[in-house]
């Protein structure tokens, strides 16, 4: 399993959204394709499945997703 650290910018960003993340990281081509995989049901939050596309991720979540894993810093 790949792990990727996401960090979020200091004090203006406490969260970015579930399909937003995917594609920061490229594990995703577009919106279209995250908000499919998210969905499906195919993206785990803390070994959960999410499927709200905008669910808010903080600092401390660890989100996988075709067997990458990463760790929003």
């Amino acid at each position: 399993m790949q792990t990727l650290h996401f960090e979020l910018r200091g004090d203006e960003e406490d969260f970015i959204q579930l399909i937003q993340l995917l594609k920061a990281t490229n594990l995703v081509y577009n919106g279209a394709e995250a908000q499919e995989v998210v969905t499906a049901g195919m993206v785990l939050r803390n070994g959960v499945v999410e499927t709200r596309k905008r669910a808010k991720i903080v600092r401390g979540d660890v989100i996988e997703y075709e067997g990458n894993r990463i760790e929003v810093i």
